[in-house]
């Protein structure tokens, strides 16, 4: 009994300086020469992690707000952001919208209600490319002009059914009923003109000019020169001509004047004969010239032929 009691004793003994080493050191030393480590965080460490955790979830709730507030003042929604809302068929934008860069868009069109304006502080360009991207068409509207360049230009009616107006580089092309120009200086065309028909107003006058160079009238079926309701003047400050190499040349009126006609006489004193004849009958030279000679029983163009050779 007392070896035994002695036994505990001293196995007692062992296991308080045991527990005095383990609390002294950190380590503790299996039997068999293996390390044993305390599991936790302790001291610096421990607090580091509680800030890192800390720092966290400051961060989430920073971002969270941010977002929140990004979303309020983006408007975002089901539909879109703000005034773009998405649709099935497009993009609808209400309200001003600005673009710095390029858009590229297949069809724009305003609302049913309502204009579609294009703005600039310089030039709108619209530019149309093919599928390879080289420019085929652009329309620029600037603060000197509109300009188009493209291959033809075409202005249809508002149903787009009908050809109003059609320009390309060798012909314009005006289809409508009556082309009108306002200005008080007429029209002036540096080349030929090709029109059916040219007409002026019912309380105005029509005056087809040439100051410097002469005018021309052609057609391959006649010229109809007419005045239904007033006068027909033509003058020239040279010679005024009129030719037909395969017809006749028709002046039907009631009443034909040829004014200051030279007088074709065979006396010596023409003032005399002027002053007793009172009929004359017109002749014509083969040169084209007109003049008048005392009309008898017969002609007397014959007998005045003489004046033919010296005009």
């Amino acid at each position: 009994m007392e070896q035994s009691a002695t036994l505990d004793i001293e196995t007692l003994k062992i296991t308080q300086e045991q527990f005095i080493l383990a609390s002294q050191s950190l380590h503790l030393h299996r039997p068999g020469g293996v390390a044993v480590y305390p599991v936790g965080l302790y001291g610096w460490r421990k607090r580091c992690l509680y800030f890192l955790l800390l720092l966290l979830l400051v961060t989430m709730i920073v971002n969270l707000a941010l977002t929140v507030w990004i979303i309020k003042v983006m408007n975002f929604s089901v539909d879109g952001m703000g005034s773009l809302q998405l649709k099935q068929d497009g993009i609808r934008l209400e309200g001003i919208s600005e673009f710095l860069l390029p858009l590229y868009v297949n069809e724009i069109q305003s609302r049913r209600d309502s204009l579609l304006i294009l703005g600039s502080e310089k030039n709108v360009t619209l530019n149309a490319r093919n599928a390879h991207g080289q420019l085929t068409g652009r329309l620029t509207v600037g603060p000197d002009g509109v300009e188009a360049q493209c291959r033809r230009l075409q202005v249809r009616s508002r149903d787009g059914s009908r050809l109003l107006f059609a320009a390309n580089e060798e012909e314009v092309v005006t289809t409508t009923e009556r082309f009108t120009v306002t200005g008080s200086e007429g029209a002036v065309f540096g080349h030929s003109v090709e029109t059916p028909l040219i007409q002026a107003k019912a309380s105005e006058d029509l005056k087809l000019e040439s100051p410097t160079r002469t005018l021309t009238m052609e057609a391959p079926r006649g010229v109809e020169v007419s005045a239904a309701k007033g006068p027909l003047k033509v003058s020239g400050r040279k010679d005024l001509q009129l030719e037909s190499t395969e017809g006749e040349i028709l002046l039907d009126a009631q009443t034909i004047q040829l004014g200051r006609l030279p007088l074709g006489v065979y006396t010596e004193s023409p003032n005399q004969a002027s002053g007793e004849q009172a009929v004359y009958e017109v002749c014509v030279c083969p040169s084209g010239k007109i003049y008048r000679a005392p009309a008898e029983t017969s002609s007397t163009c014959q007998a005045m032929s003489n004046i033919c050779l010296w005009s």
